[in-house]
């Protein structure tokens, strides 16, 4: 079988000297040179065993926290070790007797109950000894060895008798229930210490669970408060810490009310408490705040103001009508950015999460191959889906992301209005245009409440309308405190103005178009569903239609006991903390038929242009013209070289004028001829009463009239015929 795993450690034992068992004798109280040196009963042998336990228990009730381990580790292989080393015990236990002068009548067995744990424990107690003993055990195979190193026993195949079984194995489960419960106690000291520490720091955090159904103390006492007042108007900086905790609270108590609410607490209360704590903690101002979170549940709410602390991921727009978005995207990564498509739902986005050079400056960039624009613009663009040769109009065009894109989706076709009021930024708006390659492109500087004056009859109107940006505060933090209840009545005041230009922009009889769409940045009902609302109740020949997105959070139907129409729903809503883009709002307008002519205007007007051609067009169509004498002095027109004028067709013309003009005003060219049918009658009312009232001598000059026109009449009968037989008479000739 080989070494042993014990002779490859401690190597081959030593020889025994005489001197060592004359000492071994002396200590045992046998005579020296009388009694023999292996005599010795088994009894002793017990004995001895016996009053070596207490010494190796008290030797093991302290070990090491390694040499427990081993020993631990140990006890399982200690069967398999020892019966590796009883394979080469025999020779052992034979070779090394030979070296020692001892009686050749005392036999293996006997020398090895001579230096058992007597050897170990009673002798000299070096190390020389242990090992040498040591070996001397393995050859006997038997179980009573003990390794101080490892602080374990061994047990082989052969035991002495039944009680020194027993009484070994005894002392092994007493060797290992010390270890374990030793080692055992020590875990549970320091779980223990682990957990008080857990506590604490729970304590300090004031992170209370609801495990126990414990209620969160959260609104403290007026004294608490007027300290957190006092530090706010001392400019000191609030525990932020301590902030973030309360709001995580406050908002599980209003998410479970009824049960985690404290006694005689309302849920105003911690309403406010939660207000305050995001002006703190964010820096919003508290009226803005209360704006803002008035449009979401509180956990909602608070994922949009965490959404707005971070900002948007940087998106690129390909221009198609240079290049395509596979080989802009291959370009740009051989020049170190990295990027990937902004989504299923573009087909013209990149969005650029790193780049080693400046996107504003590459060569791509200053070719015009793509445009830095906001993932979020190109929805309105989007549901406004502009058809090749048609006619548009961009009310607020500046800095040109969106009337680019118009111009790539109608691919240069068509004509493209791009206005905007302020000419420094209508500069911005040319330089775009020149390098994207937009050709199809007409830059003007108008206000957009005046522009169905300058030139309507668009086939579709695009109105992106200012706001007040509160869907874009990563970009802008200062809205948080800059925005006030002034804006938020100032800016919608505005923002109806421009949509009703823009509807009367529109021209309903489009075969392909008719359709506006209104956008804002922004996230404020005031400024998005009551401004549709109310274009909705001023132009009833407009409706809503779908918007065309393939995703977006449907618009509000009631808010705040206002209840909007139900059409309501078919706009769309995007927010930063759900889809990851900015703030925005999208509504699809269709028109239906014309403006009527008594609507008001965007300035609070009545359109008087409008009023005076309609009046004018009644009075030119009801005049009474007397014919007769044109038709005595027909034949003598007829000598004229220039032929005579055909009045009828030119009332055709003019006829068809007027309309053209009203068309273009959004104006609707039937109400001519409602007004026509009303005036004859009311005319004709006038007419019988004078006949009525009229004297004897009026009725004397109608018939007088009378006999005039019958003379007329009879004249003119007669030359017709006189033409027809001229007319003969050159035919014949």
């Amino acid at each position: 079988m080989g070494v042993g795993r014990r002779m490859k450690k401690q190597g081959a034992p030593e020889p025994l000297s005489e001197e060592h068992f004359a000492n071994l004798k002396r200590k045992k109280g046998l005579p020296v040179d009388d009694v023999p040196t292996e005599v010795r009963s088994s009894k002793k042998r017990r004995t001895t065993t016996k009053a070596d336990k207490p010494a190796k228990k008290r030797r093991e009730e302290t070990p090491k926290d390694g040499a427990a381990l081993r020993a631990a580790g140990k006890q399982a292989n200690g069967t398999k070790k020892a019966a590796d080393a009883s394979g080469n015990g025999v020779k052992a236990s034979k070779a090394k007797p030979k070296k020692v002068a001892v009686p050749e009548s005392e036999s293996d067995e006997e020398m090895e109950d001579e230096f058992g744990a007597s050897d170990l424990e009673v002798a000299s107690g070096s190390e020389l000894d242990e090992k040498t003993l040591g070996e001397d055990f393995l050859g006997s195979d038997d179980e009573s060895v003990y390794d101080s190193d490892e602080g374990n026993t061994k047990k082989g195949k052969f035991v002495f008798s039944d009680d020194e079984d027993d009484d070994e194995e005894d002392r092994e489960e007493k060797l290992t229930a010390a270890n374990i419960e030793g080692l055992s106690r020590k875990l549970d000291q320091k779980l223990a210490k682990e957990a008080e520490e857990n506590e604490a720091e729970l304590r300090q955090e004031a992170l209370q669970t609801n495990i126990d159904g414990d209620k969160p103390n959260i609104l403290g006492d007026n004294e608490e408060e007027d300290e957190l007042a006092a530090k706010t108007q001392g400019l000191l900086a609030p525990d932020l810490q301590m902030l973030r905790t309360r709001i995580t609270e406050t908002i599980r108590v209003l998410e479970d009310f009824s049960n985690l609410a404290e006694e005689r607490r309302s849920r105003a209360e911690y309403t406010s408490q939660l207000l305050k704590d995001i002006c703190a903690y964010y820096g919003y101002s508290e009226f803005l705040a209360e704006k803002l979170m008035n449009l979401f549940p509180p956990r909602e709410a608070f994922a949009f103001f965490e959404a707005n602390e971070t900002a948007r991921p940087v998106v690129i727009r390909t221009n198609t009508l240079r290049t395509y978005r596979r080989d802009l995207a291959q370009a740009l990564i051989n020049r170190g950015v990295t990027l990937e498509p902004v989504g299923k739902w573009s087909k013209v986005g990149l969005q650029v999460f790193e780049s080693t050079v400046p996107l504003g400056a590459t060569p791509e960039y200053l070719a015009g191959h793509y445009i830095l624009q906001a993932a979020s613009s190109f929805l309105p663009v989007m549901a406004l889906c502009p058809q090749e040769n048609e006619r548009c109009l961009d009310m607020a065009a500046a800095p040109g992301g969106k009337t680019t894109h118009m111009a790539a989706l109608m691919k240069n076709t068509g004509v493209i209005f791009a206005n905007d009021p302020n000419k420094s930024r209508a500069k911005g708006l040319i330089g775009n245009i020149h390098r994207l390659g937009a050709r199809n492109v007409i830059v003007c500087n108008y206000d957009a409440r005046e522009f169905p004056r300058v030139i309507g009859g668009f086939d579709r109107v695009l109105l992106d309308a200012p706001c007040s940006g509160t869907g874009v505060i990563a970009k802008d933090p200062s809205v948080k405190t800059n925005r006030d209840e002034k804006d938020f009545m100032q800016l919608p005041h505005t923002q109806k103005q421009l949509l009703l230009a823009a509807i009367d922009s529109v021209n309903h009889a489009s075969k392909t178009g008719g359709y506006v769409v209104y956008s804002t940045c922004s996230v404020a009902v005031e400024e998005n569903e009551q401004v549709v609302a109310y274009a909705l109740s001023r132009r009833p020949n407009v409706r809503l239609v779908e918007t065309g997105l393939p995703f977006g959070k449907e618009g509000f139907t009631s808010y705040m006991g206002k209840a909007f129409h139900p059409s309501l729903k078919l706009t769309r809503r995007y927010y930063p903390h759900l889809y990851n883009v900015d703030g925005f709002f999208v509504a699809k307008f269709q028109k239906i038929g014309p403006t009527p002519g008594n609507a008001v205007l965007a300035n609070g007007k009545k359109d008087k242009d409008a009023a005076a051609t309609k009046a004018a067009a009644d009075e030119i169509e009801n005049e009474v013209i007397d014919k007769s004498p044109i038709a005595a002095e027909g034949p003598e027109k007829e000598k004229d070289d220039f032929g005579g004028f055909d009045e009828e067709e030119d009332e055709d013309y003019i006829e068809r004028a007027k309309r053209n003009a009203m068309r273009r005003r959004g104006l609707d060219p039937r109400a001519l001829k409602k007004g026509q049918e009303k005036k004859p009658v009311d005319e004709m009312a006038p007419k019988e009463t004078a006949k009525e009232v009229s004297s004897d001598k009026a009725k004397d000059k109608t018939k007088e009239g009378k006999q005039k026109t019958t003379e007329v009449k009879e004249e003119l009968k007669d030359k017709p015929k006189e033409k027809t037989k001229k007319s003969k008479a050159k035919e014949r000739k």
